[in-house]
């Protein structure tokens, strides 16, 4: 249409010809004259372009199927258009990605599966202002055992950067270690936070706005200085921001991380952080189009408070020592140190980790396990009580768990009368003086001679050290320090450098 009423401007008012009105245009004289035969302004109809074949007809019998099957699968399970174009690649297919996409548009309008929805009110957010989290749930393999994880999504409001963190649950440390991960990476915190009505931050929802925070949470806000703010019931889209990233990151970062293995959750997280990262440059900004995430989250960056040390966030809670030395936490057992029996001592849960404090303000950390009906035991925290009653090493079983070198010196040593207290003398050594007590296994094991009175006899060998010697405090000081001059001895005796002596003379 512009370039018809260019052409109406050209001829009928400025009285341009046909012929040069249509070079300045670029179009056909033909054409230019029967535009102006119709003395009207009417859009021009051009007839349907029959298309020919297409570089996609092969593969779009299979792109059907691939499109039907996703169909029937739920929301988080969907591979996504990027995906069947990548695999369709991987067939064989040589052309653009433009195809594939309007093919399975078309597909989707055909089969009434085009997404639907009430209209929204569009966010603008200020750089530096605000960041949105929220929750998902995903599958993986790890440790040879596919598991459910419960993944945090941090996202800055105006940058797009985020973050994701994986665990096991969405328990309150959990929540305070996926914002000290979000904080770090980001550089610093924004001036507000967007949430929805979770149970680790909201105890009662109340009437409009009204909110009763959770008491550790609001800690974690203080700590951090950031405003807290709580979407409506039922309003998500109030953090659309975040929650389009739930759907955008299982079409990337989700799809490549299930094609994989992993062995820990670490090792998981880990490559989180670093796939959030390579994301950010490879994405385009979508206000800001010609710029990437990674772009503007450098300017964002300049813009958001100082990130304080990380937030001691732990949940405490008191238990009571069993006659065994363990304590039972989410349906595990752990063990801590033999003198604690029945007593009640405080638990703190980190995201990864236990701190038990003791009665006597000594502090035990141990590693969080996330299965069930555990029993995890440290061998060292029973050996004061080895001491009183040496006969329970023969079936203990803390101690399947020490060293192999230990293990096997237990095995030699119960052999002989008398080794159950000779093997308990060894395992005192590692409270006295460290891990020496497999270094004591290990020179017993060598010798070929296994016996009571060679074992206590290196492991008191080894207990002797010498106490260093403290430095002797004066007010000397040297004028001329020691130097390692020969030539200064040779003076002294009289005699040059060089000059042979008299006895090889002789020689």
């Amino acid at each position: 249409m512009s370039t018809l009423s260019k052409l109406r401007r050209l001829v009928l008012r400025q009285d341009v010809s046909v012929r040069e009105a249509s070079r300045r245009l670029g179009i056909s004289r033909n054409t230019a004259t029967k535009w102006l035969k119709d003395g009207q302004m009417v859009e021009p109809r051009y007839p349907q372009r029959v298309s020919g074949p297409s570089i996609l007809d092969p593969y779009k019998e299979q792109l059907s199927q691939w499109l039907k099957a996703d169909s029937h699968r739920s929301k988080r399970d969907r591979r996504g258009i990027k995906a069947m174009f990548e695999a369709l690649r991987a067939q064989g297919y040589s052309g653009s990605r433009g195809p594939v996409y309007a093919f399975a548009q078309r597909w989707q309008q055909e089969q009434g599966n085009a997404a639907r929805g009430a209209g929204f009110v569009p966010l603008s957010f200020e750089l530096g202002e605000a960041f949105q989290f929220d929750w998902s749930c995903e599958y993986l393999f790890i440790g040879g055992l596919r598991r459910r994880l419960e993944v945090a999504h941090t996202k800055l409001a105006a940058s797009r950067a985020f973050c994701l963190v994986a665990y096991y649950s969405q328990a309150h440390e959990m929540l305070f270690d996926a914002h000290a991960r979000a904080f770090a990476l980001f550089g610093g915190v924004p001036r507000r936070g967007i949430y929805d009505n979770m149970k680790t931050a909201v105890d009662k929802v109340g009437q409009g706005k009204q909110r009763s925070v959770n008491a550790r949470f609001e800690a974690m806000t203080g700590h951090y200085l950031f405003e807290p703010e709580f979407c409506n019931r039922a309003a998500g889209w109030e953090k659309g921001v975040v929650e389009k990233n739930v759907q955008d990151r299982r079409k990337d970062i989700w799809r490549e991380a299930s094609e994989r293995r992993w062995g820990s959750l670490d090792e998981l997280n880990n490559w989180l952080e670093q796939a959030c990262v390579r994301v950010w440059g490879e994405m385009s900004h979508p206000e800001w189009g010609h710029l990437t995430v990674a772009d503007v989250w450098q300017d964002e960056r300049v813009r958001l408070m100082p990130n304080p040390r990380a937030f001691d966030g732990y949940v405490e809670q008191p238990v009571r020592v069993s006659a065994t030395s363990l304590i039972h936490f989410q349906r595990n057992r752990y063990s801590v140190p033999c003198e604690w029996i029945h007593a009640v001592v405080s638990l703190r849960a980190y995201a990864d980790s236990l701190l038990v404090v003791g009665p006597d303000g000594r502090q035990v950390r141990l590693e969080r396990s996330f299965e069930r009906d555990q029993t995890i035991y440290d061998w060292m925290h029973y050996i004061a009580l080895i001491e009183r009653k040496p006969g329970a090493l023969r079936n203990g079983a803390p101690f399947k768990t020490m060293p192999e070198p230990l293990q096997e010196l237990q095995r030699q040593l119960l052999r002989h009368s008398g080794g159950d207290r000779v093997m308990a003398q060894v395992l005192m050594g590692v409270s006295l003086h460290g891990l020496e007590a497999v270094l004591v296994a290990e020179l017993a094991l060598q010798s070929g001679r296994v016996s009571a009175e060679h074992v206590l006899n290196v492991l008191s060998r080894l207990q002797e050290q010498r106490v260093p010697e403290p430095p002797v405090a004066t007010m000397l000081t040297l004028n001329t320090p020691p130097l390692a001059n020969l030539q200064r001895y040779d003076a002294l005796r009289n005699v040059q450098p060089h000059e042979a002596s008299p006895e090889s003379d002789h020689a």
